[in-house]
């Protein structure tokens, strides 16, 4: 009986794992961004409406976070995090990168989270947000952020982002991971504001708006390191 309550205890306890695995992913991810030499575009849209705290609501590709995450440490936007096993290890990351927080996904909590998120761009908080996330599909917005935009009155800021040297990896978002000292693009396109009355059809219409402004801020980054325009999965190929 006593080994059995000790087995248990220890089974209660809280696991170390995601602690040691957010350090460790922040820490290289940290020192990556440390080295990139970032080339931006257009940031005076995006500062613009961060600076009339009007809220907002940047989004970029699930694949590209790494740079933006780098970019806006320690400004206090907000992120969402799944309540997944993953999704705790992700919540130390952006933690530690000086995020603000709050868990939920589709599955879990998902109404809640979001209506606490368009709760807090409405009183002037910025989201750091990626529409096909947490697992795609890859490079299409989800409704999730059609529906933030509409409860908040605040725009959808596109986001892209590039660097060269870099690693693709085989993930279902072909996420990019920036060699050290690479050089990078940040490309900023036009906030687009989302009416509170659409119906269904018009929300999809919106849905594909951002996702081809996204796409247009990623490959006119995507251009300015050298590479062609990206496909369907987010993978570009070097111009000749």
């Amino acid at each position: 009986m006593i080994m059995e309550q000790e087995a248990n205890a220890e089974e209660q306890k809280p696991s170390r794992r995601p602690g040691v695995l957010g350090f460790l992913i922040w820490a290289l991810a940290r020192f990556i961004g440390l080295t990139l030499r970032v080339r931006y575009e257009n940031l005076g849209r995006m500062q613009e409406a961060v600076e009339n705290n009007q809220g907002a609501i940047i989004v970029t590709w699930h694949g590209r976070s790494l740079i933006p995450a780098n970019v806006f440490r320690g400004r206090g936007y907000w992120a969402l995090i799944s309540l997944s096993r993953d999704g705790e290890i992700q919540n130390r990351i952006f933690q530690r990168f000086g995020f603000q927080t709050i868990r939920g996904s589709t599955g879990r909590g998902g109404v809640r989270a979001v209506l606490q998120l368009a709760k807090k761009i409405q009183e002037g908080g910025v989201l750091a947000f990626t529409p096909d996330g947490p697992r795609g599909p890859t490079h299409k917005v989800q409704p999730g952020t059609i529906f933030l935009a509409q409860r908040s009155g605040c725009p959808i800021i596109p986001l892209g982002v590039s660097a060269r040297p870099r690693k693709l990896l085989s993930s279902w978002d072909s996420y990019m991971i920036p060699l050290p000292f690479a050089r990078a693009a940040f490309v900023v396109g036009e906030p687009i504001f989302v009416p509170a009355d659409l119906d269904d059809a018009d929300k999809e219409r919106a849905a594909e708006e951002v996702e081809r402004a996204i796409n247009a801020c990623e490959n006119r980054a995507e251009e300015m390191m050298g590479f062609a325009a990206l496909d369907a999965t987010g993978r570009g190929g070097a111009k000749r």
